[in-house]
């Protein structure tokens, strides 16, 4: 057992603090410092030895484009603030000035860290056959060959241009990696400035012959461009170089009366690539004038420049994963069909309404929400369907299969999400399907993000209409569905269809919904929702009865939701937080937290899945418990701004599989878990050396969920915890399933 078995050990003995640290802003971490906390854990995962290589640097990858949104958002709005001189305190009392230093500190030694990492993978990569070769590395042979690759696949694409008087220095947008140049022509002493600008559409890493033996090269694409400036600039040599990347303010603003939401946010997606410049990296030895013409340009402040000692843009290295290299991989994993519906043929109604089924994925796949939209599609007993849709892959099943369903005349209702940041534009791409299909399309409101994940069908059968639903914690987009852990629920249940026919009227009528069942909603009453929970958990143990709360969400920021947190803890709660991300309460301080202890899990998926678990006077687990799934975190933003929704599962089977399967193994979580402590540090607790560490991940692709197990029954479903309260046997062979 390890202190991350939260299951099996006991809460850890909490600190003593100065007054002041307990009942002041110093209750709370900040939202930023914390979210850079987060990021790195990430690297660590990719900084970790037992991590398959081609892994890691997918983590490094992961780490390069998080902190890039970072910037782009957390950091663009601060130095909004900052520029506007707002003195408005964050939750732990610092101004946006004080915040956007500490950032920048901690941001700057993070990129350093990345940096570090990339060239020791860079040294594991070559002993594992995959080389990042230098020019002076390249034979004469490479050369001539690379010639003909520059000149037949990267020189069409690139517009090299010179920087004078007639050739004024070009808008860079967002994102955008640029090579800088000096030179001189030849015989002349004059000089000039030249930019080469990238274009996305190139691989960052340009394949060479393979060496053979199974070892593949590559160059850096830049380090390509640099042998060829004189076929890109006849007559002119290099004196200097560097390389340069810009990040700028991502955030969209919309005119609050706009008429035409759709055109509202094309022009504003086009303001996006012009913001404000929030980072520009660039090459440690660049050039002094280079330099100092770039920032001009580019107008960037002093503060913004981030100087690189290494490679600019590690996002790119992501290109490195090579599929066919499975020794350096994780192991093949194929998402599972629930034997319930293949029990039915693959019929997903018949399924649902033999009883309310959980989906987890990505360990169940996706395909099944997939096949309840497609079928509801196809069948003629289908008389509507109404969906909302947050983030959509380019070609999304979910919205062809819309299509289809309103081309053969049904009606089809679409709330689509243009709010969605950085999917705006395919977004509208879809809203355009959808519309030309014959579809309802509905954009929700102005002020509120439609987040929530909703599918209704409305189907003919017999004399009567029944309501199937699909509640989401995560998105409709097949890709993400395969990394990210997410449950779905499909029910059949007459008071859901009730609640989820309100909650569409209520999004596209604007008609506030009037009692509601089982559902909560955000902007309504979601939040109060939350804290009668967490209130009712104190009254029970007042009342003498165990109060425990079991939570697992992405970020934990809301202040009214955290001090209620606290009292429940002063109050004698047992609370269990799996918060992956941003976690502004400080847990395990005597006299406000001790009861409270938190951990992030990071491993081979990415945990997003929305579960509230309270004991309602029992310890968890127990078959009288109450448990919810939701799509919002514990935000300001979630509970005010967006449309949202919790759902209360009744389904003994459901509750079971949350307690007893999906929140015990988070619990009892040791090979990916981080330990948060009282001054904001994470820890990973040392292994156990007697034995393998238990990996909820793994035990997840190996055993079956209780609601999919169909007519083969649960009875060989092993279970986490919690045989002596009613709700299943605790789980053998851990070592194996770790």
């Amino acid at each position: 057992m390890t202190a991350a078995d939260w299951l099996r050990s006991p809460f850890p003995e909490p600190v003593d603090l100065p007054p002041e640290e307990v009942e002041g802003p110093k209750r709370f971490f900040n939202r930023e410092l914390s979210w850079l906390a987060f990021n790195r854990r990430v690297l660590e995962v990719a900084e970790d030895p037992r991590v398959p290589l081609l892994e890691r640097v997918r983590f490094l990858a992961i780490s390069d484009t998080n902190l890039d949104e970072f910037f782009s958002v957390r950091v663009a709005g601060l130095r909004k603030l900052v520029k506007r001189g707002s003195a408005k305190r964050s939750i732990d009392g610092r101004t946006p000035l004080e915040q956007l230093r500490l950032v920048d500190v901690q941001a700057r030694a993070l990129m350093e860290r990345q940096q570090k990492l990339w060239k020791a993978l860079r040294a594991e990569l070559r002993d594992a056959g995959i080389v990042v070769v230098r020019p002076k590395h390249l034979s004469d042979e490479d050369r001539q060959r690379l010639r003909e690759q520059f000149f037949e696949e990267i020189f069409p694409v690139l517009s090299p241009l010179a920087i004078d008087p007639a050739h004024p220095f070009p808008f860079i947008p967002n994102g955008g990696l640029v090579m800088a140049l000096r030179l001189e022509r030849r015989g002349e002493k004059k000089k000039m400035a030249a930019l080469v600008p990238i274009p996305r559409r190139l691989p960052r890493f340009v394949a060479l012959d393979d060496a053979g033996a199974g070892v593949r090269r590559f160059l850096r694409l830049e380090r390509v461009l640099a042998l060829f400036v004189e076929e890109m600039f006849p007559g002119h040599t290099a004196s200097g170089r560097c390389m340069f990347r810009v990040l700028r303010d991502s955030d969209l603003e919309i005119e609050e009366e706009a008429e035409d939401l759709v055109r509202q946010f094309e022009v504003a997606l086009k303001r996006r690539r012009r913001g404000e410049v929030v980072r520009l990296q660039i090459s440690e030895d660049a050039p002094r004038k280079l330099r100092r013409l770039i920032m001009e340009e580019l107008l960037a402040a002093p503060d913004t420049v981030v100087d690189v000692d290494g490679m600019i843009g590690l996002a790119d290295v992501s290109e490195l994963v090579d599929p066919s290299r499975t020794d350096l991989l994780w192991p093949a994993f194929s998402p599972r069909v629930p034997e319930r519906v293949l029990d039915y043929d693959g019929d997903m109604f018949a399924a649902i309404r033999k009883k309310d089924m959980l989906l987890h994925h990505p360990y169940e796949t996706f395909d099944m929400v997939v096949q309840f939209i497609r079928q509801a599609a196809a069948d003629p007993d289908v008389v509507a369907i109404k969906q909302t849709l947050y983030r959509t892959s380019r070609d999304s099943p979910i919205v062809d299969a819309l299509c289809e369903a309103a081309e053969s005349g049904k009606s089809v209702t679409a709330v689509v999400e243009l709010k969605a940041r950085f999917d705006e534009a395919a977004n509208i791409r879809q809203s355009r399907r959808l519309e030309r299909a014959g579809a309802h399309v509905v954009y929700g409101f102005l002020d509120y993000k439609t987040h929530a994940k909703m599918s209704l069908v409305v189907r003919q059968e017999g004399e009567h209409l029944r309501t199937y639903t699909h509640f989401g914690t995560g998105n409709y987009h097949p890709i993400t569905a395969k990394v990210y852990t997410d449950l779905s629920l499909l029910s059949a249940d007459p008071a859901l269809g009730r609640d989820s026919a309100r909650v569409f009227n209520f999004v596209t009528g604007y008609a506030r919904p009037v009692g509601l069942e089982r559902v909560a909603v955000a902007p309504i009453d979601l939040r109060e929702r939350v804290l009668e929970l967490i209130e009712a958990e104190i009254e029970h143990v007042r009342a003498g009865r165990p109060g425990v709360v079991w939570a697992k969400m992405n970020a934990l920021v809301d202040r009214r939701i955290i001090e209620a947190l606290y009292r429940a803890s002063r109050a004698g709660v047992e609370i269990s937080l799996v918060v992956r991300g941003i976690c502004s309460l400080r847990p395990g301080i005597r006299g406000l937290s001790e009861r409270i202890r938190v951990k992030s899990i990071i491993g081979r998926f990415l945990e997003h899945s929305r579960i509230l678990c309270v004991g309602n006077g029992h310890a968890l687990p127990h078959r009288k418990a109450r448990v919810f799934v939701s799509s919002a975190d514990w935000m300001d933003r979630n509970f005010e701004r967006r449309v949202e929704t919790m759902v209360e599962c009744d389904n003994p089977t459901v509750k079971a599989q949350i307690l007893d399967q999906i929140m015990a193994a988070n619990l009892a979580d040791e090979a990916n878990s981080w330990l948060l402590d009282p001054f904001g540090e994470y820890r990973r607790p040392p292994p156990d050396p007697d034995r393998a560490p238990f990996d909820a991940h793994a035990f997840f692709m190996r055993y079956p969920s209780l609601s999919g197990r169909g007519s083969a029954g649960a009875d060989d479903v092993p279970r986490i915890a919690g045989a002596a309260r009613g709700v299943g046997a605790d789980v053998s062979g851990r070592k194996e399933a770790g």
